[in-house]
């Protein structure tokens, strides 16, 4: 008898360590994973519908509002990784990612958890907005379900 699976699939993103990630020792640098994350993200929106765009002309943007990082093992010039992420149903207006960054072995070298908020750019003013409007509602839903299989 062969069942499905009910874990998700996670979004991946695959990278390279170049030399404008790391120190002078050749060791990626901690504010590079940051970038990575948001790429992570970003991808994964414009993959569901949604590209980040198409929300800033719409007045929208997901601001970061907690992130927490945990590095495993240092990653070098030259490593192969994968960031596999999961967006996680949101909590009140947070919308929150759990990743990870897998070496070419399969070791973990690095975990985040990152929460975002969704805010209308209101002049000077940022409303937090505790529901999508509906033009990124189902977009932002599919993100929580995972890539398509």
């Amino acid at each position: 008898m062969v069942t499905e699976s009910v874990t998700r699939l996670p979004w991946q993103l695959n990278k390279r360590v170049l030399p404008q990630h790391t120190d002078h020792g050749g060791v990626m640098w901690h504010g590079a994973y940051v970038g990575w994350l948001e790429e992570a993200r970003v991808e994964a929106l414009a993959a569901v519908g949604l590209p980040y765009q198409l929300m800033a002309l719409e007045g929208l943007e997901m601001p970061v509002v907690r992130l927490e990082m945990s590095y495993k093992r240092a990653l070098m010039h030259g490593d192969q990784v994968v960031l596999q992420s999961h967006a996680l149903a949101p909590d009140g207006p947070r919308w929150r990612w759990q990743t990870h960054l897998l070496r070419a072995d399969g070791d973990c070298a690095f975990k985040a958890h990152v929460e975002l908020v969704l805010v209308r750019l209101n002049g000077d003013r940022r409303q937090v907005l505790r529901r999508p409007p509906a033009s990124v509602a189902t977009a932002l839903e599919l993100l929580t379900q995972g890539p398509p299989q």
